[in-house]
């Protein structure tokens, strides 16, 4: 039964930038910089039946590229700090991607995200990483220049039950182009 969840890619170069940041955090498991993405919808464990169904679903979603820009680090679980991120600015495009997909899932009967659409790339997952540290952490390298992309894809990721963190695995592409 594979874990599935659709998102975007993050091109080589950004990921070369985020990776620079790794470290000088103690108790973070960090990221592979090529398991780098940021989760539009989170799927869950599915059947192949089902999952079959999503894949093919996914087709029908028609928009145009867009640019994505990654600014700034943070953190996510607040005084017991659980991940360390590199913000993505919401944008209309990348705000109207999401309810799309979130509308196709809820339609084939999944229940809807219980979380708020956060964009973000994961860079560590922390354990018993304490606030100071992470604060500390964040101060000297929660800044760096931005950086911009243009999403031209989304793609549907497969992962094996873990922890997080990947290897993830492209089961299927979807081109975004000019509708």
């Amino acid at each position: 039964m594979p874990r599935l969840f659709t998102g975007l890619e993050i091109p080589s170069e950004v990921g070369q930038t985020l990776s620079t940041l790794r470290g000088g955090l103690p108790g973070a498991r960090w990221i592979d910089p090529e398991n780098y993405h940021v989760t539009l919808r989170f799927i869950g464990d599915i059947d192949g039946a089902s999952a079959n169904e999503i894949a093919a679903m996914l087709w029908r979603v028609n928009r145009k590229p867009f640019e994505v820009t990654v600014q700034g680090l943070s953190s996510f679980g607040g005084r017991k700090p659980r991940a360390v991120v590199a913000n993505i600015a919401p944008s209309r495009p990348l705000i109207e991607l999401q309810a799309e997909l979130e509308r196709m899932m809820q339609r084939i009967g999944l229940d809807p995200e219980g979380r708020k659409f956060v964009p973000h790339v994961t860079l560590a997952r922390l354990h018993d990483a304490s606030s100071q540290d992470v604060a500390d952490y964040l101060s000297v390298r929660g800044y760096f220049p931005s950086r911009v992309f243009m999403a031209e894809r989304f793609v549907l990721f497969s992962s094996r039950a873990s922890t997080g963190g990947g290897p993830y695995v492209v089961e299927d592409a979807y081109d975004l182009c000019a509708a």
